[in-house]
């Protein structure tokens, strides 16, 4: 099919890969402005545009899709549809419309479930057992319209947003090159989301990373999952921060924010209800370090404090 692909981080880069591999006619590719990235802090482009220059497609940057001009642009393509996938900009109504069979969204959750931006990390800190793909059809609204078919993957326990962002984009690629099949052959079959059962997966903030001891370490243990990479997981020990990136739950007693233990397994930690061992951390401009490198300076023992958030 003749399409036009909107897209500009890895998730996307992965269902372009994919079109690409299918022989789709990528008759243009909107991704948003290149970003300063790095330390030197220079314009970089994204996944997507990195892609598209590789194989040689047309490539489009505007920084907003309301303007005249560039929905004239998207008109002049005369594609059949647009695939959207973690594009970053909303689409008006105007451009939904400009494609002969609209605009097919790749959504990284089973909706109605997790509408909204973070929907793979609202997943895990939710404790949900699955999570999957939901291919749809785009309407005006966020994330409501009509599903045309839903991919199921099982959310491991050890799974972080990483790596689970990673399965679902493969199967986000493999689920548009599908769907584009069955609409070819009039096969899809749109299917209205039940907007009772819709929940919210609000965007992630860098606050949230801060750890609350007072919690449960089940919740914590998910939080270290959730936000790994970003916004990462983070306390303070004696001034300095310190960001978690793996970590279990395990049952132990103490004051929450206590080190009980201090050995190769890990640094545990007590929270409201059990402990947390954290196996891999990092402090401010260091490396990331399996806890027994990082405990081989012998700085942390048991009887520190961590602090949470409401603590100073």
């Amino acid at each position: 099919m003749r399409l036009i692909f909107a897209g500009t981080p890895d998730f996307a880069a992965s269902a372009l890969k994919h079109l690409i591999a299918a022989d789709h006619d990528i008759a243009l590719v909107l991704t948003q402005p290149d970003r300063p990235a790095g330390r030197g802090m220079k314009l970089s482009p994204g996944a997507v545009k990195v892609i598209a220059l590789a194989h040689g497609l047309p490539i489009f940057q505007p920084v907003s899709l309301k303007d005249s001009a560039v929905q004239q642009q998207l008109h002049a393509v005369a594609a059949e549809v647009m695939v959207v996938a973690a594009y970053g900009l909303i689409l008006p109504q105007a451009v939904l419309d400009i494609p002969q069979q609209g605009c097919l969204n790749i959504h990284a959750s089973l909706l109605p479930r997790w509408r909204g931006a973070a929907p793979i990390q609202r997943a895990i800190l939710a404790g949900d057992n699955e999570t999957g793909i939901t291919i749809m059809q785009m309407d005006a609204g966020l994330d409501t319209g009509e599903m045309l078919a839903r991919h199921i993957l099982p959310i491991d326990p050890c799974d972080t947003a990483q790596t689970l962002h990673d399965k679902l984009a493969a199967l986000g690629g493999a689920a548009i090159v599908d769907a584009l099949n069955a609409l070819q052959q009039d096969r899809l079959v749109p299917e209205a989301q039940d907007n009772a059962q819709a929940t919210y997966a609000a965007k992630l903030t860098k606050a949230e990373g801060v750890v609350d001891w007072t919690k449960p370490a089940f919740e914590i243990a998910r939080a270290v999952r959730a936000y790994n990479p970003f916004p990462g997981a983070h306390t303070q020990w004696q001034g300095e921060n310190l960001k978690l990136w793996l970590a279990q739950a395990m049952d132990a007693e103490g004051e929450p924010g206590t080190v009980l233990a201090t050995d190769k397994a890990g640094i545990v930690v007590a929270c409201g209800q059990g402990a947390l061992r954290i196996t891999e951390l990092q402090r401010a401009g260091g490396k990331r370090l399996a806890a027994a490198q990082f405990l081989a300076g012998g700085e942390i023992k048991p009887g520190d404090r961590f602090l949470s958030k409401n603590q100073t």
